[in-house]
């Protein structure tokens, strides 16, 4: 006997008309976008100070979303709510600071006291509403105006088609701004050093072996020479290098077995190493390394900046940074 749910086919219906009222919603945003988006954009970009986003109730839960969007893109941003501002946290808009207010009427009684603030202190105000006429949009420095839009809520009173509009503005303010400035990878990763997000713009130079731990010798060195090195540095290889620190091969235990019977210890490395060995720059995300010892088969990489060595990254490596 099956234990999977029964579909429920108006359900899935439903679900699908909350889907395109939504949908329609953002394509409308998208063609009502017009000289406003980048007035507001001047301000935000030009600004010394930080951008404050606050609205009240599902608008509220929004602008927090916002705020942490443009934080962790690039742009000091952080949430202030409408309540606890009328008691205090005023304080924490400052003369060099921007407002961005939601509020999907314009006349949200709560945002009354951060709308009269910003005017009395010259402090630029940008609010995304549906209300084009509304206290708020003419208060606003900038105006950011949703078009009219169906809510998907039966009864079409839960904000739900508004605040998704929102939600994509928000978004647009943010991506665009990063693009003005020229965020980059290495930016967000400066922003997110946590989590999957991080792992994934992990570098090779994050996590190689440099300095007294990279395991080099010289193509002239007598195995004599090379085999306490290898041992001493415990990657199962060393790289040899020329007299310009590129590297010209690699001995491994590999080719330690195979040159067992060649009386080994009366070569030079150059005799017994691997020529030609692979090599992948600093900045390479540890990722792309990983893939390509996979590739390769192989267990180690050497890292090399302007063809000179500067690092060896080890598959463990990459396993023990929760890369894989």
């Amino acid at each position: 006997m099956s234990n999977s749910p029964t579909t429920n086919v108006n359900d899935l219906e439903r679900a699908k008309q909350v889907l395109a009222l939504e949908a329609a919603g953002l394509t409308g945003l998208a063609q009502s976008l017009n000289g406003a988006l980048s007035e507001a954009l001047d301000i935000l970009q030009n600004l010394s100070g930080r951008i404050i986003v606050t609205g009240m109730g599902k608008s509220g839960h929004v602008a927090n979303k916002i705020a942490a969007t443009l934080a962790s893109t690039g742009k000091p941003a952080f949430f202030i709510h409408p309540g606890e501002a009328s008691h205090g946290d005023l304080g924490m808009i400052g003369d060099e600071d921007a407002v961005i207010a939601l509020s999907n009427s314009g006349e949200t009684p709560e945002l009354s006291d951060i709308i009269a603030y910003t005017r009395r202190f010259k402090i630029p105000l940008i609010s995304i509403t549906s209300g084009a006429n509304s206290t708020m949009a003419t208060e606003s420095d900038v105006a950011l105006i949703l078009p009219p839009a169906e809510e998907a809520c039966v009864i079409g009173l839960a904000p739900t088609t508004s605040t998704t509009m929102m939600m994509a503005y928000g978004d647009v303010l943010a991506v665009v701004l990063m693009e003005r400035q020229g965020f980059t990878a290495e930016d967000f990763k400066l922003r997110h050093p946590g989590g999957r997000l991080g792992l994934r713009l992990l570098k090779v130079a994050d996590i190689m072996h440099s300095g007294a731990a990279l395991p080099v010798a010289k193509g002239s060195d007598p195995m004599t020479e090379v085999l306490p090195e290898m041992t001493a540095k415990s990657l199962g290889c060393i790289g040899i290098i020329d007299d310009k620190g590129a590297l010209a091969g690699i001995v491994t235990d590999g080719d330690l077995r195979r040159h067992m019977a060649d009386d080994i210890l009366n070569r030079t490395a150059a005799e017994v190493m691997t020529p030609s060995a692979k090599t992948i720059r600093p900045s390479a995300l540890a990722s792309e390394a990983l893939q390509i010892m996979n590739d390769a088969k192989i267990t180690s990489l050497f890292v090399a900046d302007e063809n000179k060595v500067v690092g060896l990254l080890h598959i463990h490596d990459c396993l023990r940074a929760g890369i894989a």
